[in-house]
């Protein structure tokens, strides 16, 4: 038996919202599960990647065995149906970029669970899937779109489940990804986050979140501007992003321009703006990349409503 499913990449962080809030775009992954019949082949990955998307040094970061992530979520699955994985084909076919902060870890984890969770008659719920995927994550940000869709506020509780609710982003507001071509790991990037805060901070950043739930229920772009700010984690990783500050000034002045934040853990920066003036916007990112000859892709994309699906044969 073999079960595909299709995975987007997601966006998390989204300024104040470190760790909780994330949102699914239009980009995908698809993992591929087959019970092989041939006992003793143990477990075999490969991953199929554009070469546009990665590349070989990539790909090499990436563990082909028992210590993958993906194997990792799917022996969780197994085991908490008091099973052991034994003789599987895992195949991901990437076109989500690696280390560039769009959630491709998330989306191999996922993808493996739900495809997992197809082999076994479904023997786990959503919820379920969402405590596994994000104890192998370490955080629910980019699990919960990459398995719900849309943009979605997320907690991880003490008892290892998880709280989740989708939120309403308007369909005014477009979203615009640059992904610079140098890689960035989510373990460098979150080894210059400092162990503490101050609590000027963390009010700050609470305040942030609650002005971003209001904002977009009520589409208020002034509100909006304030909102995409936060003092958590974006400046301690910008030393981490060429450019990013640089982007960040030549766009303040942009009325159509809501916020600039990192996406996730960074490298790739989001824009949110309006559809006005979108290719004076695009330019001036890649005038600004260009004087630091840093090359780059540019993307405005939807949020994907729907998340992870399974492919039908």
């Amino acid at each position: 038996m073999k079960v595909s499913v299709r995975v987007p990449a997601t966006v998390a962080n989204i300024g104040p919202g470190f760790d909780c809030l994330g949102m699914a775009l239009p980009i995908y992954n698809t993992i591929t599960i087959e019970e092989t019949v041939l006992p003793g082949t143990g477990i075999e990955i490969n991953v199929l990647a554009n070469e546009d998307v990665t590349d070989e040094l990539s790909l090499e970061h990436i563990p082909m065995d028992e210590n993958s992530i993906i194997y990792k979520a799917v022996e969780l699955l197994y085991n908490s149906i008091g099973q052991t994985p034994s003789e599987l084909k895992i195949t991901i076919h990437s076109e989500i970029p690696i280390a560039k902060g769009l959630g491709s870890s998330a989306s191999v984890i996922v993808g493996g669970l739900i495809a997992a969770n197809e082999l076994l008659g479904k023997p786990a719920d959503e919820a379920a899937l969402l405590s596994i995927a994000t104890e192998v994550e370490g955080h629910p940000d980019n699990i919960t779109p990459a398995i719900i869709g849309g943009l979605t506020l997320s907690s991880a509780e003490e008892d290892g489940s998880i709280v989740s609710r989708n939120l309403p982003w308007p369909e005014e507001w477009v979203l615009t990804v640059c992904v610079p071509e140098y890689e960035l790991a989510t373990e460098i990037s979150r080894s210059v986050l400092p162990k503490e805060v101050p609590l000027t901070d963390a009010v700050y950043n609470a305040q942030r979140m609650a002005m971003f739930v209001q904002a977009i229920y009520t589409k208020d772009e002034e509100l909006m501007k304030l909102a995409l700010r936060d003092k958590l984690h974006q400046p301690y990783r910008m030393k981490l992003v060429p450019g990013f500050d640089k982007i960040s000034e030549n766009l303040k002045h942009e009325e159509s321009v809501l916020g600039v934040v990192l996406s996730g853990a960074g490298p790739s920066i989001l824009v949110v703006s309006l559809k006005t003036n979108l290719d004076k916007v695009k330019t001036i990112i890649k005038e600004t990349w260009d004087e630091l000859s840093i090359n780059a892709q540019m993307y405005t994309l939807p949020i994907d409503k729907t998340g992870a699906v399974v492919i039908p044969e």
